[in-house]
This record gives structure tokens, C-alpha cells and sequence, in this order.
């Protein structure tokens, strides 16, 4: 039998129109929700499994909440129930791996990734803020804004407009501290620490210079009044040309009076460490608060 040509996700009426087999779907489809299939022919990853998935929605709904956020590129887990947001008055989709949300969205609400329709990165920040730690929501604003999906403007103009809606409380409270220069999840989870703590804000990828006025390092977080720096590192930095670069700046940082403290992913679930060390680190530079 000649081969069935299918887009790599497809649904049971594509199947049925192709005239595919139940053998040649059982080998080829890995199904993404029931009537969606995605190709084994391609990863089974998030934008695929979606891609599927939209093609049984209805019309106007929206990927929304941690799957929008995944698909928009911030740290969150990729897991079933797959999230979706529907307007009033559509029948939500009774779907397994989906769950559904009704909900109004504006034009400026939605937007698109891979190609798919979601939440806007402030609608979809918004939408996280009942129900991820404080930490977590904070380091998916980062890579929002890193991503180019979120910004100061379009997250004033969507809270403006909240109302009452859960979790706008703290979606307030947070949003000043949102930056586009944190560089990884770690990084934004240290500084949320540190900050909600009650130390002093710490300046993001604060540029180190020598004596000379020359530019040696980049300081992960830093506080450049008593030369005091947090360095996160993840496993790069085990790698042997980028444990090489580390010590030559760290060299070339200590030369100039700076202190480094670095953490590492065992710290992450010991925050309040790196809170006590920060605060000592500070208060033997003559810092108070």
C-alpha cells in the first residue's frame, strides 16, 4: 500500500479522509487528546501536542494559563491537563488531557506562539498569579519579559482592568519587580528571596569594572556600595572552558575588592541560606536596613 501523507499532527477525520488504517495509526499517531494525533515522526513536545490539540477546539478558545506560558518560552512544567480558555456562550471542550476555563479575553489578551493562539503574556501572568508561589510567578514574569512578551506598559494596562479577579493582589505587589535581565529561573528565585526578605534590592547583571574603568564581569546579582555580588551556577559552569572563564573573573572581581557568594541548584530548596549569608555578607560591609 502506498504511504498516507498527513501534516505531522493530524485528527481522526484527516485519518478517516486519508484512509489510514487502524494499524498504520497505531504505529504512526501518538494521540495528544481524543480525535488529535501527533506523528512519531516528530517530538511528542508541547508546541506539537498543542498544535494537535487546536485542531479540535473551538472556535475563539485560546491555549491560556502554564500551557501558554510554556509555549511563550517561560519556566514552567510541560504536564497534562493541557489549559484552554474559552469565550462565554462556547460549548468548553470535554476533552481528556484538556481543562477548560470561560472566560471574556479581549483583542490585546490574546496572541500567538508556534503559531497557536494564547493567552497574552500579561493575561497569562496574570492568570498564574493564584496559583504559583510567589517566587515562581516572579520568574515566569522575567522570562515574559525576556521573551519580549511582557512589559511594564502591557502589564500596568492589564492590571488596570483586573478588578477583583483572583490573584491581582499579589500580581500588583510583584509586578515592580518584574526585569528582562534576569537571566534564568534561578536567578529570579534568589532575588525574590533576598528582596522579599527585606534586604536591599540588588542591581541585575550589574556590570563589573577594573581600576581602569574596564568592563572584567557581569555580576548575576550585585550591590555595587559595599562590592558584593551573587553568582547562581548551573551545570555550564561544571563544564571545563566555562569553570576556566569563571576564575579568571572571579580572579579578576576579588582583585578589585569585590566578594563573590555562589550558589548552586542544591540551594534552591535552601533559600533561606542564601538569604543568612547575603545578609552577613552585607552587614560585613558596613550595610544596614
Amino acid at each position: 500500500m502506498d504511504p498516507v501523507e498527513l501534516p505531522v499532527v493530524y485528527t481522526r477525520v484527516q485519518v478517516a479522509t486519508a484512509g489510514m488504517t487502524r494499524a498504520q495509526l497505531r504505529d504512526d499517531g501518538a494521540r495528544a487528546t481524543r480525535g488529535a494525533y501527533v506523528s512519531r515522526a516528530v517530538a511528542f513536545s508541547l508546541p506539537n501536542v498543542c498544535a494537535a490539540v487546536a485542531e479540535v477546539l473551538p472556535p475563539g478558545a485560546a491555549f491560556s494559563h502554564g500551557t501558554a506560558a510554556g509555549l511563550l518560552g517561560a519556566p514552567v512544567r510541560h504536564a497534562f491537563p493541557l489549559h484552554v480558555s474559552v469565550p462565554p456562550g462556547v460549548a468548553r471542550p470535554q476533552r481528556l488531557r484538556i481543562r477548560s476555563h470561560v472566560r471574556r479575553l479581549d483583542e490585546d489578551d490574546v496572541d500567538r506562539a508556534f503559531g497557536l493562539p494564547v493567552t497574552s503574556g500579561a493575561q497569562t501572568w496574570l492568570d498564574l498569579a493564584p496559583v504559583l508561589p510567589r517566587g515562581e510567578l516572579v520568574a515566569v514574569g522575567d522570562a515574559l519579559y525576556r521573551g519580549g512578551h511582557l512589559d511594564a506598559a502591557r502589564v500596568d494596562a492589564r492590571l488596570r482592568r483586573a478588578g477583583g479577579v483572583r490573584g491581582v493582589v499579589a500580581a500588583r505587589h510583584l509586578a515592580p519587580l518584574l526585569t528582562p535581565l534576569a537571566a534564568s529561573r534561578p536567578e529570579s528565585l534568589v532575588r525574590y528571596a533576598v528582596v522579599s526578605a527585606g534586604l536591599p534590592a540588588p542591581e541585575v547583571q550589574h556590570p563589573i569594572v577594573d581600576r581602569w574603568g574596564r568592563e572584567v564581569a557581569h555580576a548575576d546579582l550585585g550591590w555595587a556600595r559595599w562590592k558584593i555580588a551573587l553568582e547562581y551556577e548551573g551545570r555550564q559552569h561544571a563544564e571545563r572552558e566555562q569553570f576556566g572563564r569563571d576564575v579568571d573573573r572571579y580572579s579578576l572581581m576579588a582583585a578589585d575588592g569585590w566578594l563573590v557568594l555562589r550558589f548552586a541548584g542544591r540551594h534552591l530548596g535552601r533559600l533561606d541560606a542564601v538569604v543568612e549569608r547575603a545578609a552577613r555578607a552585607l552587614r560585613s560591609r558596613g550595610a544596614t536596613w
